[in-house]
């Protein structure tokens, strides 16, 4: 009889561990992250910091599953593939869906931003204050901007008559800039750039420094040019699908808007050291920076100045208010930079 006794004790005891164990399996939370990056990529890496510190602080009730170079969703698929559950959270370019963000294209114009980090903060910043309806469709986590898009080129620049009839890579917002300079844009991806620099079918391209580096640019290119005047940044989302964000809990949602905030000067000051470590590699290489004077600097700015005018007149004519939009930025930007 006590043996009896004894094995229904322990037999009670197994199905509460069972049943507690089966219970924390049950409550845990699985969500998947679509990110075109490769693996090795320091963004890559930031956005897995990113996801096993909400793993960390939600006691493992959250996990989340890292999809590398675009194997879940490709970049200009992103968006659309977090809206329709394709992935849960996804990181990519805003341009890539060019027309889907009107207002938000402000983070592309050519505004003068000298880093990443004041980049990334200025996105944000416009983010909360405009809550713009265009990004409805998704919970957004944060958003990020890269360090200033500037000119590298094979053949020395130092004024705007040395761009006459070179053939300059560029896509979206860069391509409107390299016209207004008077060169001409040349519509290439970035996985194609390398070999044409290499070939001689381009002269140059735009882009931040870290291509110089991440792309290998520096070793087909012999000068960068600091026409930061000129310079246009990119605006980068991290965005979580609406319904899925929707079903959990408030602690958890506080924990990941906790790790949010934090994560925003991260991305920044990654965007930096990334664009530093771009630089480093092409000076090692022997090649030059070219820094405008003062004087040639504002003839490069003023030329882009009337795409400032064509953003808001756009605006204008979608109802949106992009004339207080650009303000802001402009007031920001000069906040962070003075």
């Amino acid at each position: 009889m006590r043996n009896w006794k004894v094995l229904t004790l322990g037999l009670a005891i197994w199905v509460v561990i069972f049943s507690m164990g089966t219970q924390s399996v049950f409550a845990q939370i699985k969500l998947n992250y679509s990110i075109f990056f490769p693996a090795t990529h320091k963004h890559s890496v930031l956005a897995t910091e990113w996801s096993k510190e909400i793993e960390k602080r939600t006691g493992g009730k959250v996990q989340i599953t890292m999809f590398y170079g675009g194997t879940l969703t490709p970049a200009d698929k992103c968006y659309d593939g977090v809206v329709k559950g394709i992935s849960d959270i996804g990181m990519s370019v805003f341009a890539y869906t060019r027309g889907k963000f009107p207002l938000t294209e402000v983070s592309d114009l050519p505004l003068g931003i000298k880093s990443g980090l004041v980049a990334t903060k200025v996105i944000n910043e416009y983010y909360k204050k405009f809550i713009p309806k265009e990004l409805d469709e998704v919970k957004v986590m944060y958003l990020h901007g890269h360090g200033p898009g500037i000119l590298h080129t094979k053949k020395p620049v130092n004024k705007l008559e040395d761009l006459k009839g070179m053939k300059i890579r560029c896509t979206g917002m860069a391509a409107k800039i390299v016209a207004a300079l008077g060169a001409t844009p040349v519509a290439m991806p970035m996985g194609e750039t390398y070999d044409a620099l290499s070939r001689g079918v381009v002269d140059g391209s735009m882009a931040p420094q870290e291509a110089l580096q991440g792309w290998k640019w520096g070793e087909v290119v012999k000068y960068t040019i600091e026409n930061y005047g000129s310079s246009y940044s990119t605006g980068f989302f991290v965005v979580m699908n609406k319904e899925k964000w929707n079903s959990l809990s408030p602690d958890i949602q506080k924990i990941i808007e906790q790790v949010n905030e934090e994560y925003i000067e991260k991305q920044g000051k990654a965007w930096d050291e990334i664009d530093k470590a771009g630089r480093d590699y092409t000076v090692a290489r022997g090649n030059k920076i070219i820094s405008l004077s003062p004087e040639e600097d504002q003839r490069w700015e003023k030329l882009v100045r009337p795409l400032l005018n064509d953003y808001k007149k756009n605006m204008r004519d979608k109802g949106l208010p992009g004339e207080e939009v650009l303000s802001f930025y402009l007031q920001t930007i000069y906040k962070y930079q003075k």
